[in-house]
């Protein structure tokens, strides 16, 4: 199950990116992120005048596993694990592992 949505705001852990916050853009197939901002490369693009596009040198965004990431817990300004369980009422929800603090239902 992936615990990592759209519009999360994640940190880095691990890379020459660790400690960057950023928000989850994109999901990637089953198992890397792309987060706004981080991860940037440049890239060299030939031009294209058949569809307009000048040439040059461009930095775009590239994905990251997701054992790189972490979900950014705002009370406790870090990275945190991240659970699913389910409530009384059969609702299944996300959770903070080191809180128990209930981020949103799944």
């Amino acid at each position: 199950m992936k615990r990592l949505k759209t519009g999360d705001e994640v940190i880095v852990t691990t890379g020459r990116n660790r400690g960057a916050r950023g928000v989850v853009t994109r999901l990637v197939g089953e198992d890397r992120v792309l987060i706004e901002n981080v991860n940037l490369v440049r890239k060299h693009r030939k031009p294209n005048p058949q569809q307009n596009q000048p040439g040059g040198i461009v930095e775009e965004e590239r994905p990251l596993h997701v054992s790189n990431v972490a979900l950014y817990n705002p009370a406790t300004e870090q990275g945190d694990r991240i659970g699913v369980k389910t409530l009384a009422d059969g609702q299944r929800v996300r959770y903070f592992k080191s809180d128990g603090e209930v981020i949103d239902t799944v």
